[in-house]
């Protein structure tokens, strides 16, 4: 028997395979199509609407949320300080000891000749409950100067909350988008993977059947398997992770975790960003990390001055009132308003160096400011230069893909023609499988280099 007949034959049993094959793919999948039961898919779930759901949801980003309104609230308070002070207090007591009063004979003088008292008079006060009451009530002056600059500091605090619930959103934002296209990147692994377990399976059993026949040796039949078993290994990896991300996905937009959705195709390439001076601009103008370093700086500066308004007196207008309950002798109703006057004339230099270590936090506030200005601009280039080589290997996995292919249809077309075997047509749809796979990886790694760019530019 000649080799060319044994190759003919052999061909000839590969393509018989081919046939076979195809034909038993198509039966097994029509019939799982009529066997299957419709089942309702759970509900789109677009970027945009995942996006605003955290937002909207998210427990992070309401936490920082609530924190302006805390701040809100310490301002109108703060500004209750500018009016009236009230203060009252009442002690109510028993003496230990008794005490007395001792009058003179006409201490208080004399009226027609008579002396008053006409006798050494003495007025005792037992051990008995007395109640004593003081109320106050202060209008500030002086010290408006300082409560307006503590108000000051308050709006500060508030501006700082509202840069931080900003990063904060950015930030959950970033997150939820980077979930959403690892699940697309996870989604597409898995349909890869499940179209090259149907392939290894139907592969296995011919294979299996070949060797039964001694037309196939039993390490191809093992090398089947083997492969078999990796593909459904990394099936359930896959998985696995995309459980793992759904649930990721479902706490960012504060759901439940098992909330069951479906993803959106991912978009295509979008416009080149080619401007990076503007890119730089709008990142110094919308970062908030920039806007908080410029609030300590202010911060840092109304610290100094309140430190330098303690050398000012505290003066101000005061209305007293006491009464002491069931003590003989001392008048029932007190009531005085004047002018009150509070001061340390020396502190031993103490003032003095509270503002010299106030001066010192602006200096230390105005450097940061300038060092957080250079992280973002460093910030901004690397993900601008990010973007663009995302870009540019996405091109190069849109060219491997079309080659392979392109190669696909030559082998196939060979194949027809028995001047290749069936393996190499394996080997080829293998390769398009891995360029499909490294295209949408690109495709992905693409968006994720354009969130990153957008969160460095600081966009809501």
């Amino acid at each position: 028997m000649s080799a060319c007949s044994t190759g003919t034959r052999i061909r000839a049993r590969y393509v018989a395979a081919l046939a076979y094959w195809v034909s038993a793919s198509v039966l097994l999948l029509a019939v799982a199509a009529l066997a299957e039961e419709p089942r309702e898919s759970p509900p789109l779930l677009t970027l945009d609407s995942a996006v605003q759901l955290a937002v909207a949801n998210n427990r992070s980003v309401q936490i920082a949320r609530l924190e302006i309104d805390k701040t809100r609230w310490s301002i109108e308070s703060a500004k209750t300080k500018r009016l009236p002070a009230f203060h009252t207090y009442a002690f109510g007591s028993a003496l230990l000891t008794p005490f007395s009063y001792t009058f003179d004979q006409g201490v208080f003088g004399n009226i027609n000749g008579t002396p008053i008292p006409n006798q050494t008079t003495k007025i005792e006060n037992g051990q008995s409950f007395n109640v004593y009451l003081v109320a106050q009530a202060a209008q500030p002056l002086s010290q408006l100067y300082k409560i307006n600059l503590g108000i000051h500091l308050q709006k500060l605090d508030y501006l700082y909350s509202s840069e931080s619930y900003r990063a904060k959103r950015q930030s959950v934002v970033n997150e939820v988008k980077q979930t959403y296209y690892q699940m697309l990147q996870t989604q597409s692994g898995l349909e890869a993977t499940a179209a090259s377990i149907k392939q290894y399976e139907e592969l296995d059993r011919v294979v299996t059947q070949y060797v039964s026949l001694q037309t196939a040796l039993k390490s191809e039949s093992m090398e089947v398997k083997a492969r078999l078993a990796q593909e459904q290994y990394n099936m359930i990896k896959l998985r696995n992770n995309l459980a793992i991300q759904k649930e990721q996905l479902n706490d960012l937009m504060g759901r439940d975790l098992e909330t069951d959705f479906r993803l959106e195709e991912v978009p295509g390439i979008t416009a080149t960003e080619s401007d990076l001076k503007l890119a730089q601009q709008t990142a110094l103008t919308q970062r908030p990390e920039i806007r908080q370093a410029e609030i300590n700086v202010e911060k840092a500066d109304y610290d100094r001055r309140l430190a330098k308004a303690d050398y000012i007196p505290d003066v101000g207008v005061a209305l007293h009132y006491i009464s002491p309950f069931n003590i003989a002798v001392v008048p029932q109703n007190i009531t005085a308003a004047g002018i009150e006057l509070s001061w340390e004339p020396f502190d031993w230099g103490r003032r003095k160096d509270n503002i010299n270590q106030k001066k010192i936090v602006v200096e230390q506030s105005t450097y940061q400011l300038k060092e957080v200005r250079a992280k973002v601009l460093r910030d901004v280039n690397a993900r601008f230069r990010k973007l663009e080589e995302s870009r540019a290997l996405l091109q190069v996995a849109m060219a491997k893909r079309d080659a392979v292919q392109e190669k696909l249809r030559e082998v196939t077309d060979k194949f027809h023609q028995e001047s290749v075997l069936f393996r190499d047509v394996l080997q080829q749809q293998a390769a398009v499988a891995n360029a499909n796979h490294e295209y949408e990886q690109g495709l992905l790694d693409f968006w994720n280099a354009k969130a990153e760019f957008e969160k460095a530019l600081g966009e809501d």
